[in-house]
């Protein structure tokens, strides 16, 4: 079964970094787009980042400037780097990698707390 199993969650203080792993166990070099979600607590699943058929990342405004995302397609892995963290970019953080309109895979998330 092909997973996606996401790392590298944790506190941090305001002003603060972590670096988000996602490993697959599938290939991404073929896959059409890769993401990072997150939801915080009473809100809906947002889009942070995203890479779209190989190209340069995408970035909400709100983490514009401070996250960059990175693939490595010989380790099928996707990080997410996250500096300068506030208080609310706390939630769960979840990987996502998309090869089709009905194949698309969803990690279990970890969660990121920023908080003093």
């Amino acid at each position: 079964q092909v997973q996606l199993v996401e790392s590298g969650g944790g506190l941090v203080q305001p002003g603060g970094s972590l670096r988000l792993s996602c490993a697959s166990t599938r290939s991404i070099f073929s896959a059409y787009a890769l993401a990072w979600y997150r939801q915080a607590p009473g809100k809906p699943r947002e889009l942070v980042a995203s890479i779209i058929s190989g190209g340069s990342p995408n970035y909400d405004d709100s983490v514009k400037g401070r996250f960059t995302m990175s693939r490595d397609n010989s380790k099928n892995a996707v990080y997410l780097q996250m500096n300068s963290l506030k208080p609310e970019d706390t939630a769960v953080y979840y990987c996502n990698v998309v090869y089709g309109s009905t194949d698309v895979l969803w990690g279990q998330g970890t969660l990121v707390t920023v908080s003093s």
